[in-house]
């Protein structure tokens, strides 16, 4: 049975400045939130407000010449911030995966789709080669992707942006890591298979009790999905709560135009 209560995410206090020619300017001001396991919390905003830049820190994957980023994140009771490069390459994957955006972003484009799943696998388990290989296949069947075989022998270009999103969550889901940021995954996906991602991640966090940070726009999927909602703009948090107290009563002016700018579909008159 999962434990809830466990925290598996906490951030407190986090501030990110970039350089820029013109001086050090703040992409982040103040972000404090936690996830807790087995929990889906909602991190909405108009594009711009910090989304990505939050889970980017997260996962150190700004440039640290560039990008200042202070403040406390702890994964399991782990501090991240401060954490070198080698310890963080063997976090990511493992305890953390990331759905990116771009699918494409996430494929070498010169080696098989099948060698990236396999080698990330055997990268953080202690499976063998055909052990792996039948766990990449069986990842990539629960994504209801065809002929897992012959898609292991395909390159990332062979594929539709649909379906390299559909690989790249296998990919991030097969490890049940303890985190799983998923940042806009259902974006270049029909109706149908959003449908098929949002029960797989659904099904991931309530067997394995990973908790995730789900990233988008689509508020039809935070309603469906989230347990909490945290609402950013300009950098920081303006409110914070459960799913159903923030469609029902939003406190923020911006959540409301947030709420309010949903689309809508106009009742038909009878003929």
């Amino acid at each position: 049975m999962i434990n809830v209560q466990e925290s598996i995410l906490q951030i407190e206090n986090l501030h990110v400045q970039t350089k820029t020619p013109h001086g050090t300017t703040s992409l982040i001001q103040d972000v404090s939130f936690e996830v807790e396991r087995g929990q889906i919390v909602g991190l909405i905003g108009e594009s711009g407000c910090g989304k990505t830049v939050t889970s980017m820190s997260i996962l150190h994957m700004l440039d640290r010449k560039t990008t200042d980023v202070t403040g406390n994140i702890t994964l399991q009771g782990r501090e991240l911030i401060g954490m070198g490069e080698r310890e963080m390459r063997s976090i990511r994957g493992k305890d953390i995966s990331y759905i990116m955006q771009n699918p494409m972003n996430s494929f070498t484009p010169v080696w098989t789709i099948g060698h990236q799943l396999i080698e990330t696998i055997r990268r953080h388990t202690t499976v063998s080669k055909r052990q792996a290989k039948a766990k990449a296949m069986n990842a990539l069947a629960q994504m209801n992707l065809p002929q897992p075989d012959k898609l292991l022998n395909m390159y990332p270009f062979e594929l539709s942006g649909g379906m390299l999103q559909r690989v790249m969550i296998a990919m991030a889901a097969c490890m049940h890591p303890p985190l799983l940021i998923a940042d806009e995954p259902t974006t270049a996906l029909d109706v149908h298979t959003q449908k098929l991602v949002l029960e797989h991640l659904n099904q991931i966090r309530h067997e394995y009790g990973t908790a995730i940070l789900l990233i988008t726009h689509d508020l039809g999927v935070i309603a469906e999905m989230a347990d909490q909602v945290v609402v950013m703009r300009q950098g920081e948090i303006v409110e914070q709560a459960e799913v159903l107290e923030l469609f029902e009563n939003p406190k923020h002016d911006y959540t409301k135009k947030l709420l309010a700018a949903r689309p809508s579909i106009p009742a038909v008159c009878p003929i």
